[in-house]
């Protein structure tokens, strides 16, 4: 399985694009401004999108990649996520103020857009990829995603804070590449907690639940921020190899 970083920034900046990443070439596991970096080509090849929770850096491209492929698809592009974010896209963005309403054209009876519950702790198999619905903790409800390729799992927190309930599952499979949020610095580590989002220390914490064999990857820092939490992480000497993604980065897993 290829997995591409479309995007990997909490906000936006000169080289920064929220959060997405493209499996393959029919899978996008969140639809943050990175999804724009792709060809007409590349988005009508999208079957699915996985989405985390309901934060536009997550969700900012869905409604324009409809648009953008909408003439050239056979089939509806599939909208998995839970209950409450897929109410929130309808009510906020596909309401025909903000956008149109895509599970209704182009007609209703074949629309280009489909939507999909999901709940945390689900299996599903989507074209042939095997994924797991993981838990997340954050300010509105959310889920992470574990996705079976050749070598192992590759495991995506989705925006959380400490999360005990994650570990555990992870421990149950051979994770090839853990990709972890820590949106802020210890500087601004009140803030991470009020908004439910890791720092390095509480990082530091959470991993001590994960095999040290895993490479892990920091990802959702503000624009020219990463630099110094990475400083900050390693400091904290965890004992696990942890770097920073990059957008434009391929992994193989």
């Amino acid at each position: 399985m290829k997995v591409r970083v479309l995007g990997c920034s909490g906000a936006i900046a000169a080289g920064c694009k929220t959060t997405s990443f493209l499996l393959d070439d029919d899978l996008l596991v969140d639809a943050g401004t990175g999804v724009g970096d792709l060809t007409l080509d590349e988005l009508a090849r999208i079957n699915h999108i996985l989405i985390t929770h309901s934060h536009l850096d997550h969700i900012v491209s869905i409604p324009l990649l409809v648009d953008s492929v909408m003439n050239r698809r056979t089939r509806p592009i599939v909208v998995h996520a839970l209950p409450e974010t897929l109410e929130a896209l309808r009510a906020h963005i596909l309401n025909w103020v903000i956008w149109p309403d895509f599970t209704q054209l182009p007609s209703r009876e074949r629309p280009v857009l489909k939507m999909e519950p999901l709940a945390a702790g689900q299996v599903l198999d989507l074209d042939g990829k095997r994924i797991e619905v993981l838990p997340a903790e954050h300010t509105v409800p959310a889920v992470g995603y574990a996705v079976e390729g050749r070598t192992g799992w590759w495991a995506y927190t989705g925006d959380t804070g400490p999360n005990p309930a994650l570990w555990p599952l992870l421990a149950r499979r051979r994770v090839a590449m853990l990709v972890i949020e820590t949106a802020f610095g210890d500087d601004e580590r009140e803030l991470a907690a009020a908004s439910k989002h890791l720092s390095p220390s509480t990082l530091a914490q959470e991993l001590r639940s994960l095999a040290r064999d895993v490479p892990v990857f920091v990802t959702h820092a503000k624009p020219g921020g990463m630099g110094a939490i990475v400083t900050q992480v390693h400091a904290l000497d965890s004992g696990h190899r942890i770097e920073h993604l990059e957008a434009g980065q391929v992994f193989v897993i």
